[in-house]
């Protein structure tokens, strides 16, 4: 948290964030299990970076996490 002093607007900012996006995954666990949560939770972030990549014009991200999905379900499909 602080270190005996009152956060910045920036890190004020990036502490609600982190609280939130961790409110979200017990929320998405809790609903789902633990692995099935956190994959969903994961595929939230991948989607939100990937979203932030395609705009920026960042094509070598969204190649990487397709390669990544095609891995995750070549291991557990038949």
């Amino acid at each position: 948290m602080s270190a005996g002093r009152p956060l910045t607007r920036a890190e004020r900012k990036d502490f609600n964030r982190a609280e939130h996006e961790r409110k979200i995954k017990k929320e998405l666990i809790a609903q789902h299990g633990e692995d099935l949560g956190t994959f969903y939770y994961w595929l939230r972030i991948v989607n939100i970076r990937g979203t932030q990549a395609y705009r920026s014009g960042n094509k070598d991200f969204i190649r990487e996490v397709a390669l990544a999905l095609n891995n995750v379900y070549s291991r557990h499909s038949g």
